[in-house]
């Protein structure tokens, strides 16, 4: 006679054998014996150390965003719970505690070497329960989160390289309607130097492209999109954020139930070598690639399947920039570089805007014409009927002394 038995809890199975250090260690705010604080620092005004862990502080701007739209979220929902899978250092935890007001974090990484430093910055929270560390792989504490019903409102995994394989395991683990943070780092696949590696990773087979920041974003994003109509769910983009340290693309979904009712928005992308026109294919069109300046098709570049819909949302970027208001990173001459990029990604929202950017300069060379400056340039197209905006993909979001800040967007006329 064969007797079943429960299974144990994963938390108590041996650790897997391919992973480093994944044994799981948990600290509350009553953790005694830890080692002494060291390299400290400081982040909208929070003072934390960062130890031994890994922290880069270019990247506070991705945090801020993270803030700014779970601060939205707990304001319209009865409660925040943040997981956050691959929290470092624990900066990212510590201002969800303090400047979303969230009822409670798990804050993750599987590095054992970290437990310290995370709950010595965490105990700057002293209210009994609002806050647990825990140091497994980040896959493993998701499943197992998502086994014991242990559902979040927002899902935060600022992960290295081009790991995607988290992104099931995320959704799975999310409320409905909640949020899910993604990030890539993966520079070599966005811009078609590894398209191989970008097909396995993101399901995206992706060539060299003029606007590579870009395809960054829409390769992660269709990556995600895939993942969720695989569990019966869709994933829309709230914001999408490029940033050139790393480079890191990090893109803020809101998860639902259904899947997409047509292929729409996920689709393959062309650039010609000869015109610089791009545009876009669904699955079925495949066989009529061809550009309009060389029917033959051979000066096409072809990458996909992409995420080829809106990268931000308008009405959710006017809320966040309304509750950086609320929270004084605006106004009175200060947060100027969040105040620029936040209403450039209204700009560039625009749904007239397709996708893609063009250096100005590329524009005059092909006109044989001199580079006129940008505001003229702007000022002329819209008179003419054209939508245009600059994009914060291609300035890198806020410095308007950037080579790059010559880079617009052009619809054909409305």
């Amino acid at each position: 006679m064969i007797i079943l038995s429960r299974p144990p809890p994963l938390s108590s199975l041996p650790p897997n054998p391919r992973i480093a250090s994944p044994a799981p260690h948990r600290f509350s705010s009553s953790s005694s014996n830890l080692l002494p604080p060291q390299c400290q620092t400081t982040e909208r005004g929070h003072e934390f150390e960062t130890g031994g862990t890994f922290y880069r502080r270019e990247s506070a701007v991705g945090r801020d965003l993270g803030v700014l739209a779970a601060s939205l979220h707990k304001r319209s929902s009865p409660q925040l719970r943040v997981l956050d899978a691959m929290c470092g250092c624990g900066i990212r935890s510590l201002r969800y505690l303090l400047e979303a007001d969230a009822e409670f974090v798990l804050a993750n990484d599987a590095n054992d070497d970290y437990r310290s430093v995370i709950a010595r910055n965490l105990s700057r929270v002293s209210d009994e329960g609002r806050w647990l560390v825990s140091s497994n792989e980040a896959n493993r504490i998701m499943t197992e989160c998502y086994l014991k019903r242990d559902f979040y409102d927002l899902v935060d995994v600022d992960s290295f390289g081009s790991e995607s394989s988290y992104l099931r395991s995320a959704m799975n683990c999310l409320k409905l309607g909640g949020l899910l943070y993604v990030t890539s780092t993966d520079g070599y696949s966005s811009g078609g130097h590894r398209p191989h590696h970008s097909l396995a990773a993101y399901g995206a087979y992706v060539r060299p492209m003029p606007y590579s920041n870009e395809v960054g974003l829409r390769m992660l994003i269709g990556g995600a999109v895939r993942e969720a109509s695989v569990l019966g769910y869709r994933v829309t983009p709230l914001f999408s954020y490029y940033s050139y340290h790393g480079p890191v693309f990090r893109v803020m979904l809101r998860l639902n139930r259904g899947k997409l009712l047509t292929n729409r928005h996920y689709e393959f992308i062309s650039y010609c070598t000869k015109c610089g026109h791009s545009q876009s294919y669904s699955w079925d069109e495949l066989s009529k690639l061809s550009c309009t300046c060389n029917k033959e098709g051979g000066s096409l570049v072809v990458s996909g399947p992409l995420w080829t819909g809106p990268l931000h949302s308008a009405s959710y970027l006017t809320e966040m920039s309304n509750m950086a208001e609320q929270l004084g990173w605006m106004g009175n001459g200060t947060g100027t570089d969040l105040q620029k990029l936040l209403q450039l990604m209204v700009d560039e929202s625009d749904p007239k805007l397709p996708f893609g950017y063009i250096k100005l300069d590329e524009v005059a060379s092909r006109a044989k014409i001199n580079s006129p400056p940008l505001r003229t340039m702007m000022s002329a197209l819209q008179k003419e009927g054209y939508a245009v905006s600059r994009s914060h993909i291609a300035t890198n979001a806020i410095k308007t002394d950037c080579p790059m800040a010559t880079c617009i967007r052009i619809a054909k006329e409305v």
